[in-house]
Order: structure tokens, then sequence, then C-alpha cells
């Protein structure tokens, strides 16, 4: 059994359309959505490609998940300056 995490753009309703999509796969076992990282973990035996162009005809902007986008979501999860440290510097 292989498991693929996704990096998948959604917006509201998109959730129930990327199940619709990965429900037509033969193989799959189980599909986790957190909308807010928008990561999607897909278990089973279908291959990594078949899952990504199923996605990708069903109208939604998908690639594979990477350890950047971990940090880019920090990054943007961050909802005040106040948490994110900056150095002041004056040049006038």
């Amino acid at each position: 059994m292989e498991t693929v995490e996704l990096k998948v753009e959604m917006v509201g309703i998109h959730e129930k359309r990327l199940r619709k999509c990965l429900s037509k796969l033969k193989g799959i076992e189980k599909v986790e959505v957190d909308a807010h990282s928008q990561k999607v973990i897909v278990t089973g035996y279908a291959h990594k490609n078949r899952l990504l162009k199923a996605i990708r005809r069903g109208g939604l902007k998908a690639d594979f998940w990477s350890p950047q986008n971990e940090l880019l979501t920090v990054y943007a999860s961050a909802t005040t300056y106040g948490s994110l440290r900056f150095n002041n510097f004056n040049f006038f």
C-alpha cells in the first residue's frame, strides 16, 4: 500500500469535487483532506501519476506535496506581524 501526499488548491465546495474524482479510481483505500493547508493524503494501491491526472481532469490545480509547502503554509498562517520577527533598520 502506498501513501501519496498532494497539494491541491481548494476553495469551499472543491473538497466534494476532489473526493468524487478520486472515488472513480480503483485501489484507493482512504482519502484525508486538510482544506486549511490544502493538503490531501491518499492511501491505496493507485499509481501517484494517475491520482494527479484524475484530480487535474476534475478541474483542480494539483501537485505533489513537498517540504517547501509546509514552510509556506506556516508562513501564510501567521495572522499577525507580531508572530513573525523582523529586524527594524532605519536608513533615514
